[in-house]
């Protein structure tokens, strides 16, 4: 899985990498089948979140959320990202 993350309008600090880091382990079980994971965090007037998720079948999925504050958009984030891959997975499943 590669993993891409940009920070637009600020520098990402260390901590909030490392806390990033530890939100993406959460989707760890998903990782042979995602090829990309690719994040964009902005700051604008508040904090934008946006992933987007390559599967190895073709499928793309883009997630978006926004917060005042970076850990609590990065929160929202991962929730929403871990259902889509979680739906996407049972998705895949059903086909079989």
């Amino acid at each position: 899985m590669n993993i891409d993350i940009k920070a637009v309008h600020f520098t990402l600090k260390d901590e909030t990498r490392e806390y990033l880091d530890r939100k993406i382990a959460r989707i760890h079980n998903a990782e042979n089948m995602i090829v990309d994971l690719l994040i964009t965090l902005t700051h604008d007037k508040d904090f934008q979140a946006e992933a987007k998720v390559n599967f190895r079948w073709g499928v793309s999925v883009h997630v978006k959320e926004n917060a005042f504050d970076i850990n609590p958009a990065i929160d929202k984030l991962m929730d929403v990202l871990d259902q889509k891959i979680t739906k996407e997975k049972e998705k895949v499943k059903e086909k079989r």
